[in-house]
């Protein structure tokens, strides 16, 4: 049996997984202004994919790339959530909410 499918899928199950607190951490504590690490991760991420021949492994670091650009635009939804009071709004960064 080949199980490469069922370890790729498992992979991108937990990574999104561990991706959606980071998303909210991140708003939390610093808003939407780190978006751009987001993106230099995931494209550093993406490329390291390109130069891995392990079908595994370089699926993984596909799919954690994907999903640091993925979190760009989950980043500035949730500071639309965190404006409609689903999730907490940080008291230190409160001036930052009133400036919608």
């Amino acid at each position: 049996m080949h199980y490469t499918g069922i370890i790729i899928a498992i992979s991108t199950f937990l990574i999104i997984g561990v991706f959606h607190p980071i998303v909210i951490k991140a708003e939390y504590y610093t808003g939407t202004r780190l978006w751009w690490v987001f993106l230099v991760l995931g494209i550093a991420a993406i490329v390291v994919a390109l130069f891995i021949e392990h079908v595994i492994v370089s699926s993984i670091f596909g799919v954690v790339g994907a999903s640091f650009l993925w979190s760009i635009g989950e980043l500035f939804d949730q500071r639309k959530r965190v404006l409609k009071g689903w999730f907490p709004m940080n008291p230190k960064r409160k001036h930052e909410y009133d400036k919608q």
